[in-house]
């Protein structure tokens, strides 16, 4: 499996958010005013004002202690509802689990490694997302049917410090679960794994570059060749021409390189013969460090490839030219003065062709410790568990338990990769095949009723334009109401660490703590209206 990660643009990401909480924000308000001048004709105006006003005072009234006292209050009552019975379910799953696994551990391969590592990580997600959920959204509207809640809001506590204090409290409750299991799970791992396989129980570091190609002439291309893959994740360079992979490493100095001074490249190339050969044989190739300052060169000696598995090859600092004896220092001689190392790759073997992508080759900086790699990992669960939280505390605040339950649960199953992915192509009203679908709503029942083929232009007049207006004015309102669904792919970082990677800050918990933030304030306001308009007498 191949990663790709990518940094998350934080300055983008705060302006989009900024634009769309922005207009949420004045729809909701627009909407509010209209409701009271409605209902209350001249003293509308007055009524919003003063709610404004209000709302403003208990925001900066807010009181430390009395959220901290709620939210102590809350993890009390989450513990005698038997939260924690979650662990006896914990418990028996990793008593038998070793039973259902599978295979010899004495003698444990990579892929068992990776299938332990997962099993824990998404057990750990899947007992306690379920668990907390529940818990938050039955957590208001349960106090409100016993009336526990009267007792609270009698005493000199807000609104907003009683939504603060229930999202702290389940926050904490899930918490410690969390912590227990994730710590239960990282020694079972350590214990099932066999002192012969802990070498694999590693976290590697890489760094990623830029890719680009040259084609059979030596010429600056886009892409390699195709070869009739129907993934063109990866391009093909041909053998035995001048056809390269050039990569472009960023930020290479002696940091890089190991307690030895050697450089450690990890390739996961593939091959395509063109004619059987040799089927023992593996296809051979090379690396050439260019330095585009000075112009020097070396390359190293043929190497092959193994598709199953990839291959770490060593780098020695000292490099010793095999034509003129010349020996080079890596870091000094072939570092650009930008800090960029380039390295191209070539198929050596003729009429055959090796594939690559761009996170087919990184450099692996010294590994860190697994357990480092495994608790970020359950970090991630942890931001994940709070936004989910947030969620169905802001539910229940205007829905019953069941109800809260079920539209947290959906949130969550809209979060999925696979989910946003479909709305985008809603939006855009194209499928993966890049076919025009025949536009917005109104469009798409003129050309049913006509009987027009979906890749049919439309006439070109002013009903029309104006039809097609009406539809993108829809589709933004839709585009609107997608920004209120999570994107939860940020969080599943098991997969980083069950095929022995680090989980990377910048396009992992960079991105969760952001979408944690930005949901964080207008769930909170959402919550805090909603429970001061709500009849708390209402059953």
């Amino acid at each position: 499996m191949s990663f790709d990660p990518q940094d998350m643009p934080v300055f983008d990401a705060i302006v989009y958010w900024m634009v769309v909480v922005g207009v949420l924000s004045i729809i909701v308000m627009v909407v509010s005013l209209l409701s009271l001048l409605v209902s209350h004709r001249g003293a509308g105006l007055r009524i919003f004002a003063e709610e404004i006003l209000r709302s403003l005072t208990d925001l900066f009234s807010l009181s430390i202690r009395r959220i901290w006292a709620l939210s102590k209050l809350t993890f009390i009552e989450a513990y005698r509802r038997k939260a924690l019975a979650v662990f006896v379910v914990f418990a028996l799953l990793f008593m038998f689990a070793g039973w259902f696994m599978g295979g010899d551990t004495r003698d444990m391969t990579t892929d068992q490694v990776k299938v332990y590592v997962s099993f824990v990580l998404r057990t750990i997600a899947w007992l306690t997302l379920p668990l907390i959920v529940v818990l938050s959204s039955f957590g208001i509207p349960e106090e409100i049917r016993v009336r526990s809640l009267h007792t609270v809001v009698t005493k000199p506590a807000r609104r907003l410090e009683i939504v603060l204090g229930r999202v702290f409290g389940f926050s904490m409750i899930g918490t410690l679960v969390l912590l227990v299991m994730s710590g239960v799970g990282y020694i079972w791992i350590v214990r099932q794994v066999p002192a012969s396989a802990r070498d694999m129980l590693v976290c590697r570091v890489p760094v990623y570059g830029k890719l680009q190609f040259l084609d059979r002439a030596g010429n600056p291309a886009d892409k390699g060749v195709n070869v009739g893959d129907l993934w063109e994740f990866r391009s093909y360079i041909e053998g035995a021409t001048k056809a390269r992979a050039i990569w472009v490493f960023p930020g290479i100095g002696e940091r890089t390189l190991d307690s030895d001074g050697n450089l450690h490249l990890e390739n996961q190339f593939l091959a395509f013969r063109s004619y059987k050969g040799n089927m023992k044989q593996s296809l051979l190739y090379d690396y050439q460090f260019r330095n585009p300052d000075t112009g020097a060169t070396y390359t190293t000696e043929a190497r092959p490839i193994n598709e199953n598995r990839g291959v770490t090859d060593v780098i020695s600092r000292k490099l010793v030219s095999r034509t003129d004896g010349k020996t080079y220092d890596l870091i000094k001689d072939f570092v650009a003065r930008d800090g960029t190392l380039r390295i191209e790759v070539s198929c050596i073997d003729r009429e055959q062709y090796l594939g690559m992508a761009r996170p087919d080759l990184f450099i692996r900086k010294p590994d860190v410790s697994f357990a480092v790699g495994f608790f970020k990992a359950a970090a991630g669960i942890e931001i994940m568990m709070i936004l989910v939280v947030l969620l169905a505390v802001t539910g229940s605040t205007f829905l019953k338990g069941p109800i809260a339950t079920v539209l947290t649960s959906v949130l969550m199953i809209l979060g999925g990769e696979k989910a946003h992915a479909f709305m985008d192509q809603l939006m855009i009203g194209r499928s993966d095949k890049g076919g025009f679908q025949g536009g917005g709503f109104f469009e798409s029942i003129y050309r049913i009723i006509t009987h027009m083929n979906p890749t049919t232009e439309l006439p070109d007049n002013m009903g029309f334009t104006i039809m097609t207006g009406v539809d993108g004015l829809l589709t933004g309102f839709l585009w609107l109401c997608k920004q209120v669904i999570p994107r939860l792919q940020y969080f599943n970082m098991s997969e980083y660490v069950s095929n022995g990677f680090d989980v990377p800050f910048g396009s992992t918990l960079l991105p969760c703590l952001l979408i944690l933030v930005g949901y964080f304030l207008p769930c909170v306001m959402l919550g805090y209206f909603a429970l001061r308009i709500r009849e708390l007498e209402s059953k």
